[in-house]
């Protein structure tokens, strides 16, 4: 089996996936279109062809600008439903999605819409796929703590659906700590936490993300690699990295996969899993991902095995679902020897 097939067909889980990430340029001008929203670009070939970020602000200024023809149910369903799809034709059995509802009622959209939309692409997908879906509600950085308080009020009636919160949006120059009020108050309304931290934002952002706001698992977390304390104590305690490799190299955190920190955080023994972020605007879905970490990095199929393992133990199911997913890993019959 060659290596494309062989990552295409093993079962994984993705841990670290925006939902509006994954506005395809099609998808976005259908939407625009449905909406009638303006557009800037002419053609969905004219706005991927403005995918060349300086760093992640300049992706997150037009990744913002691209959620504006989010507006009805139907829209949040039609994009969660196109996502859930994929994880079936790139086996993905379990799915924790992000998505950041104070994008979309920043300009006035119900929160209702979002949920609703998201909620029922992913009963129907469950139902049609057999796919499990997490939900994880994002608080946007850059925003004041009230404005999180505020959405923790807003989103009540649907808490329950949420297997946790995280944290996201622009990280240089807001700390976690700057949120650890109200991550106490979803802790309190029985809520898991994880936070972005490490991507563009030093390392000590890391701790603070543990120290603070009691996270389960660090998304990214790449820069982990400048601290060698914070990497005995990653290691040691088995804190999950949902790492982001071409997200990573898109918004220029590492220039090219070659100098990425994956491959040293995998050897040094962290719990790293892969993931996409938000493919549609960094070119590669979580198979693309294990495909160039895989190359760069010179994995072969036992470490393959190992960190789609890995995204299953880093997940929030409860422990037989794990261990019934993990077994779908250790049953997997891809062998790359004969391409070795």
């Amino acid at each position: 089996m060659d290596l494309a097939s062989f990552v295409l067909a093993l079962p994984k889980a993705e841990l670290h996936l925006h939902l509006e990430g994954t506005l395809e340029p099609a998808m976005l001008f259908a939407l625009a279109e449905r909406n009638r929203i303006p557009l800037a670009a002419g053609s969905p070939e004219e706005l991927a062809a403005a995918y060349d970020f300086a760093d992640l602000q300049a992706f997150l200024d037009l990744y913002y600008l691209g959620c504006r023809v989010l507006i009805e149910p139907q829209d949040f369903y039609d994009l969660a439903a196109a996502y859930f799809a994929r994880c079936r034709a790139e086996n993905i059995l379990h799915a924790e999605v992000f998505f950041d509802p104070q994008t979309h009622t920043a300009r006035d959209v119900p929160i209702q819409h979002v949920f609703d939309g998201f909620l029922g692409a992913a009963q129907d997908a469950e139902r049609q796929f057999g796919l499990s879906i997490g939900f994880i509600m994002c608080f946007l950085r850059h925003l004041d703590a009230a404005e999180g308080f505020r959405l923790l009020d807003e989103a009540a009636p649907y808490l329950d659906r949420l297997i946790a919160v995280g944290l996201d949006s622009s990280e240089r120059d807001h700390p976690p700590a700057k949120y650890a009020g109200v991550f106490a108050e979803a802790r309190r309304r029985g809520l898991r936490a994880v936070a972005h931290a490490g991507e563009e934002g030093p390392a000590a952002y890391i701790w603070d993300a543990l120290r603070h706001l009691g996270v389960a698992r660090i998304d990214h977390g790449v820069r982990a690699i400048e601290d060698p304390s914070l990497l005995d104590h990653l290691a040691r305690e088995r804190v999950p990295l949902t790492v982001c490799p071409l997200s990573n190299v898109k918004l220029r955190v590492f220039s090219t996969m070659a100098e990425h920190s994956f491959g040293a955080l995998y050897r040094r023994g962290l719990h790293v899993t892969i993931n996409s972020d938000d493919p549609a605007y960094f070119g590669g879905y979580l198979s693309d991902n294990y495909l160039a970490c895989a190359e760069a990095f010179a994995l072969g199929a036992e470490d393959l095995r190992r960190i789609a393992r890995n995204s299953f133990e880093a997940s929030f199911l409860d422990v037989n679902d794990k261990r019934k997913l993990i077994e779908r890993v250790d049953g997997f019959r891809g062998d790359l020897a004969a391409s070795s």
